[in-house]
């Protein structure tokens, strides 16, 4: 076992733990984006940084979801350089939507969590484009942050591969088959890539119609 303090609370967890999870098994709360539990580990958007106190009283800003917690560490979750990074990532990401994500979406409530209310950055936004020919599912391109966790839940919990990240850099999207569609492509309607999304960029096409109906209504 491995023995840690998170926020001065002490905590054992079996070795190979995260510093996540050390955190969660303390009922301490770590912003996340990427993170979807029923997944490995990826690490890619840095919104679950802490920092983790050495030996010499320095602390370091790190991810916990791909840390690995080792015995005596002193985790920090609410370390000010720690979240002041990753209130910028969310800023960052936010600066990219042409519309802001809905309430009830994990991007919302991290941005909430973070204090996050505007973005500093304007500049290019993703282009328009929803894919409705799913009979289930729509895919809303401007909303994709490119955390993957769609792909991931259709590779590692599916076992389908229906969908793919495409492109680089800003431009980088999801893509259901190669490029050819929800409809022709692998999917087998399981629901799993729009279970994870965490900005509804993928949803079903009952609630997207929803929506709709009440924004013209509103």
């Amino acid at each position: 076992m491995t023995r840690l303090t998170v926020d001065g609370t002490e905590i054992e967890v079996a070795d190979g733990a995260t510093v996540l999870e050390a955190a969660r098994a303390a009922a301490h709360d770590v912003p996340v984006l990427c993170f979807d539990e029923r997944m490995d580990p990826f690490g890619a958007c840095r919104v679950c940084l802490v920092g983790v106190q050495g030996e010499d009283g320095t602390v370091d800003v790190v991810p916990s979801c791909t840390t690995i917690a080792k015995d005596g560490m002193a985790v920090h979750t609410r370390d000010e350089r720690a979240r002041r990074v990753a209130g910028a990532v969310v800023e960052l990401v936010l600066s990219e939507l042409p519309v802001a994500p809905a309430a009830h979406t994990e991007l919302a409530a991290v941005a909430r969590e973070l204090g996050v209310t505007t973005t500093r950055w304007p500049g290019e936004q993703r282009a328009v484009r929803h894919e409705t020919d799913h009979p289930y599912l729509a895919l809303r391109h401007e909303l994709c942050i490119s955390c993957a966790r769609c792909v991931r839940a259709c590779d590692e919990v599916q076992g389908t591969f229906a969908l793919t990240l495409t492109g680089r850099g800003f431009h980088t999207d999801i893509s259901a088959g190669i490029d050819e569609g929800f409809r022709a492509s692998a999917c087998v309607s399981c629901g799993a890539c729009a279970d994870t999304c965490p900005t509804d960029a993928i949803t079903e096409l009952s609630l997207l119609d929803l929506a709709t109906a009440q924004e013209a209504t509103a």
